[in-house]
């Protein structure tokens, strides 16, 4: 799942370098950290939070077909 939320960033993303996502496992949920360029934030949110709300939404349906809540956090 972090692969796939990777590779899309970096399509997304002026700067692919910077792009990295930390997995962090929690009781309840599976959390993944994107990092990218501070310039890239909006690009990555998208207007009105677009992008980002399709993001979440692959994430969200990766994680039910592993049966395990998927959540996923932008960080600038």
């Amino acid at each position: 799942m972090a692969e796939l939320v990777e590779f899309l960033a970096r399509s997304l993303v002026d700067d692919p370098d910077a792009v990295r996502v930390e997995r962090e496992e929690r009781e309840d949920a599976l959390v993944l950290h994107l990092h990218v360029g501070p310039d890239d934030v909006g690009k990555v949110i998208g207007r009105q939070g677009r992008i980002a709300r399709a993001l979440r939404a692959v994430v969200r349906a990766g994680g039910v077909r592993e049966n395990r809540r998927v959540l996923l956090e932008i960080v600038g």
